[in-house]
């Protein structure tokens, strides 16, 4: 049984959308999801339509956790919470923007929540605007590259390591190139009582300018370089990396997608790679990525 449907009106090579399908797999559909506004809520709800089939509710972009939140109480208080996890799915805006609070709320309060990320560093849903997770020299309707500025200015905020401040029981990072990775570290979330934090690299083909057959590839890359390394933490602790045998220059990632393309046509660009080149080297030293 597909747990989340076909049919949907996500675009060819979303990978939000295979992001869900496995997490929900790896759950077995013993799971209450809630599921704040964004992509995956626009494509997969339009009335009377659903993908889900699983018990399912749809919150604001800002109060995800808190709906949770009261979903795992009240399933303790009815001695219900054996029939799933409570879960919350949602995007990068909704986690490292507008639901943050909500979010640090519910981490600091102990709830038993799986809280799901799909990154795909942008507001795509409402016409591609930067986001808190939206990476250095990106270019966004709301950080436009041109003579102003080369795009986004700053670099991704650290939404695990602030997951781990608030003493998350378990925090991973995961890509949808990588799917018996995603599952499996669902599955360990899900045997975990506690909050636990997982974010999913996931490729958005307009909101990158990517070729919709390049999704897996393209969200390999930004592993294989150490843009966006893949690790978890269980108690605080290290416990796993996922090690690159020679590892790639940011460019090969960088110069298959139209977001980072103006970074290649003037010297202002190339400083930038520089800085994006720092990043992945500041990760690999940092996680010990280079096997």
């Amino acid at each position: 049984m597909m747990l989340f449907g076909p049919g949907h009106r996500a675009c060819a090579g979303c990978g939000c959308a295979v992001t869900i399908r496995h997490v929900l797999e790896a759950l077995e559909g013993k799971c209450f999801v809630v599921n704040s506004t964004g992509c995956m809520e626009v494509v997969s709800t339009p009335y009377p339509e659903s993908s889900w089939e699983v018990p399912y509710i749809h919150s604001l972009f800002e109060n995800a956790s808190a709906v949770a939140a009261g979903i795992e109480t009240a399933l303790k208080s009815l001695s219900r919470e054996h029939e799933g996890k409570v879960v919350v799915i949602a995007g990068d805006g909704a986690t490292a923007d507008i639901g943050v609070q909500t979010l640090s709320g519910m981490m600091f309060r102990g709830h038993d929540i799986l809280y799901v990320c799909y990154d795909n560093e942008a507001y795509m849903n409402t016409g591609v605007q930067m986001s808190g997770l939206t990476p250095l020299g990106a270019h966004t309707t709301t950080s436009p590259a041109g003579k102003s500025i080369p795009g986004n200015l700053g670099p991704k905020k650290d939404m695990p390591a602030i997951a781990l401040a608030h003493g998350a029981k378990y925090v991973a990072t995961a890509s949808m190139a990588f799917l018996a990775d995603i599952k499996k570290k669902i599955r360990k979330a899900r045997d975990i009582t506690g909050p636990s934090y997982i974010q999913i690299h996931s490729t958005c083909v307009p909101g990158w300018g990517i070729d919709s057959a390049r999704s897996v590839e393209i969200a390999r890359l930004a592993v294989e370089t150490g843009l966006y390394p893949i690790f978890e933490y269980e108690n605080g602790q290290l416990v796993s990396v996922r090690k690159i045998k020679n590892r790639k220059p940011v460019e090969e990632y960088l110069k298959v997608q139209a977001r980072f393309r103006h970074l290649f046509k003037d010297e202002r660009g190339k400083e930038i790679i520089e800085k994006i080149q720092e990043i992945a080297d500041y990760n690999a030293q940092y996680y010990g990525l280079d096997a």
